[in-house]
């Protein structure tokens, strides 16, 4: 038995041996792992033919990617799919890529500029190229006996190529408004979304959407309105249950509207293009099996009526809204000639933007200066609401109870109980002291000039002119007449 290892260690060493080679396969494969390229057509093409953009990831699955760049002078007919897998001395490599087809409009030289293309979460960039399109490329018939046809298998029979079927969409687009009748200066939300049916099993998907959303919006905004925009950035989806059955909402745009004029409030049909893949009847492993396609979604026209406010002197001034009142005052003691700072805020749900406070009636009791402002607007849950704020400085000069009511009020019209109402001050200031009022003529100083006034002699007095000035006065006045004279003697 000299010279033989034992069984078990034989065993051992193999067992040892195979886990080695696992590990340097495994590496192996992550040096060859995912790999994504972006593979631009041909520098020359014909009038007939298409231009491609094509996306590849091997050894991965193409997972998501992100629009095809638009090419100027081209238009987008489509993508097409492929995939494949080999297996070389026991290897596994497989690859997997998605290609748009671009029909060129017309001859000539267009330059497809340097882009980026996000691809399963990485950026790929692509250099551009120049692409020439030239007269229509006759298209060559196959001579080589030994070609063979594409649909053909391995055993030499042509396939039937792939059917794909058209599955009914359970979807729609859809314009609401809160609101079917609203008073003049009232807000009103439109929401523009796309509802997906929880049972719907045609594959769509949103592609363009910035440039989409932005003529839409061309479309939708009305002139006769003040907008403010929720500014939708992602659109993701939330359940939502329309006539009893669960589907999912995808807002695309939402905007809170006021009226500025008594005419009706008109929202247009618009559109929103989808890709919409047809599925393969008989799907396989391998190959395509879905088809890209195109599906326009209309909405349906709206119109929101706008009505009249009641009769009332600063109709055409007050702001429309369901608002409130919150104040405050630094000081509420005070003696003549400190300074108090006040505040009146005004919040809730309407036009922010629009609210103007009423002057304060000047009041030589207490001197008030012009506010500073400052402005909140919050839009959320298909709301406006927000507030604005007047910071007074204030200074006493008479001592006295001051109600800050006969002095600070707001009008309003409030479309909860639909009549006028008004945010008065609560707040009152109590001030001790000596009065000012003489200290407030004597601080006017109107400057030296006229503090003489009350030393010089009030008697008219003669004004006495220099001989010379009076010579030559009246020289100028005989000359003017004398040229006037010689003048009319010509005509």
């Amino acid at each position: 038995m000299a010279g033989f290892f034992p069984v078990n260690l034989s065993i051992q060493i193999m067992i040892r041996l195979f886990l080695f080679l696992s590990v340097i396969v495994t590496l192996f494969q992550q040096a060859n792992a995912q790999d994504i390229t972006l593979e631009l057509g041909p520098d020359n093409i014909g009038i007939n033919q298409v231009f491609t953009i094509t996306v590849t990831v091997k050894n991965e699955r193409l997972k998501s990617y992100a629009n095809f760049p638009e090419i100027n002078g081209f238009n987008k007919r489509g993508t097409s799919s492929s995939s494949s897998t080999n297996i070389i001395n026991g290897q596994i490599s497989s690859t997997q890529s998605i290609t748009m087809n671009y029909v060129p409009q017309r001859e000539g030289t267009f330059v497809i500029p340097p882009f980026t293309m996000e691809v399963n979460g990485k950026d790929i960039s692509s250099p551009g190229k120049n692409v020439k399109v030239g007269p229509p490329v006759k298209r060559k018939q196959r001579t080589d006996p030994f070609s063979r046809d594409p649909f053909e298998d391995l055993f030499g029979r042509k396939t039937q190529p792939k059917e794909f079927l058209d599955i009914k969409e359970d979807a729609f687009l859809a314009l609401t408004v809160d609101k079917g009748e609203v008073y003049l200066g009232e807000g009103f939300t439109a929401t523009l979304a796309f509802y997906v049916s929880e049972s719907n099993r045609a594959p769509l998907q949103f592609y363009d959407l910035g440039r989409q959303v932005s003529e839409i919006v061309k479309d939708l905004k009305p002139a006769s309105c003040w907008e403010e925009n929720f500014s939708i950035e992602n659109i993701s989806g939330e359940p939502v249950v329309v006539g009893g059955k669960d589907y999912t909402q995808y807002k695309i745009y939402q905007a809170t509207f006021y009226p500025l004029n008594l005419e009706p409030v008109i929202f247009p049909e618009t559109g929103l293009e989808l890709i919409k893949y047809q599925v393969a009847k008989n799907p396989t492993f391998f190959g395509q099996n879905r088809k890209e396609d195109y599906k326009m979604f209309y909405s349906k026209p709206k119109t929101v009526a706008v009505k009249e406010l009641p009769s009332h002197p600063l109709k055409d001034l007050v702001s429309v809204g369901n608002f409130r009142l919150e104040e405050s005052i630094d000081k509420r003691n005070i003696e003549t000639g400190q300074s108090f700072n006040y505040t009146f805020r005004i919040f809730g749900e309407g036009n922010i933007s629009s609210i103007d406070m009423m002057p304060v009636p000047g009041h030589a009791n207490i001197e008030f200066y012009e506010p500073n402002m400052e402005q909140k607007i919050n839009r959320s849950n298909n709301k406006v609401t927000g507030s604005k704020s007047f910071s007074y400085f204030g200074i006493p000069n008479e001592p006295g109870v001051y109600h800050l009511g006969d002095y600070f009020s707001w009008i309003y019209f409030n479309t909860v109980i639909e009549e006028y109402d008004t945010l008065v001050s609560t707040i009152s200031l109590r001030v001790t002291g000596e009065s000012r009022k003489n200290e407030r003529i004597l601080s006017n100083d109107l400057g030296p000039f006229y503090d003489r006034i009350e030393f010089e002699d009030n008697a008219l007095q003669k004004r006495n002119r220099s001989p010379f000035v009076n010579i030559f006065a009246n020289s100028i006045i005989l000359i003017m007449l004398a040229g006037a004279g010689f003048i009319a003697f010509r005509k």
